[in-house]
């Protein structure tokens, strides 16, 4: 199996939004990074690959099966961590643990309240009185405790502090050990995706600008610095975003070499994501 994750031409019709032929794959044993900014279509399109929107055009496949059709088996395989709690609020970390032992045939409670123990998670406490980082990182050792073969995050680390995300980075780098193993992480935080990311699938008014290999993007792209007279030479072909400054632009291209005489510096993803969306 080349790919964990195949997203062939879907679309998805919402009353003010629209998936549009969103196509991409996620190749085994890869963390591929989505990112795009609010309503974009991140969540959405996770939610269309876990089959829980209604069908609609275009093909969805998982671990070599079709989304809308998972078999039992296939769904142990993949942990989920969505931007919020996905557990009852009445439960405590104790009674999760019974709960999902009876659901799945992998789960394991060491694992599990390890993860309790490093994230300094109580036991006997309900999740209605957990902070918006406890049901992060609450969410988080659920996922890996069933010892999932491929982890579909959207934004795991919202709400965590610079140290846990560090540390949760970690933890999927470990995860990443496994060869047979993949992520498809959606975040908000792109400079986490600079850390763990092999691929970039950036989605932009439900539409896919582009997926690649994430040196490749970064080599690819560079920021001009330009005089206003510098400016004015530069083809608008060439110019995927302009941020003006008092006393110099800023310019997005893919076409640097043809402009040996201005200055440049290689972008962050963020940059990247921000000069595609200011258009």
């Amino acid at each position: 199996m080349e790919n964990c994750i195949e997203v062939k031409n879907i679309t998805r019709e919402y009353p003010q939004f629209r998936l549009n032929n969103v196509s991409f794959n996620v190749p085994c044993g890869t963390v591929m990074g989505f990112i795009g900014e609010n309503g974009a279509g991140k969540s959405t399109t996770i939610r269309a690959i876990l089959g829980l929107l209604k069908k609609g055009d275009g093909e969805i496949t998982v671990l070599g099966e079709n989304a809308d059709t998972l078999t039992n088996e296939t769904k142990e395989k993949i942990g989920v961590v969505f931007d919020g709690l996905s557990f009852p609020e009445n439960l405590t970390a104790s009674q999760l643990d019974k709960v999902m032992r009876g659901i799945y045939k992998t789960w394991n409670s060491e694992k599990y309240f390890g993860f309790m123990r490093k994230f300094e998670l109580p036991l006997n406490k309900k999740f209605k009185a957990f902070s918006r980082g406890m049901v992060m990182r609450l969410s988080i050792a659920a996922a890996l405790s069933h010892n999932p073969q491929l982890l579909i995050l959207d934004e795991p680390t919202s709400g965590l502090d610079p140290v846990m995300r560090s540390e949760i980075l970690d933890i999927f780098l470990d995860f990443m050990q496994d060869e047979s193993h993949s992520i498809l992480i959606s975040t908000h935080i792109t400079s986490d995706l600079e850390h763990i990311a092999d691929y970039i699938c950036f989605i932009h008014k439900g539409e896919i600008m582009f997926t690649e290999e994430r040196n490749t993007m970064l080599e690819r792209h560079r920021i001009l610095k330009c005089t206003d007279e510098q400016l004015g030479q530069i083809d608008k072909s060439d110019i995927i975003g302009i941020r003006r400054g008092r006393f110099q632009s800023e310019v997005l291209t893919t076409n640097a070499q043809k402009y040996p005489d201005i200055p440049s510096d290689a972008p962050t993803i963020e940059e990247i994501m921000v000069f595609y969306v200011k258009e």
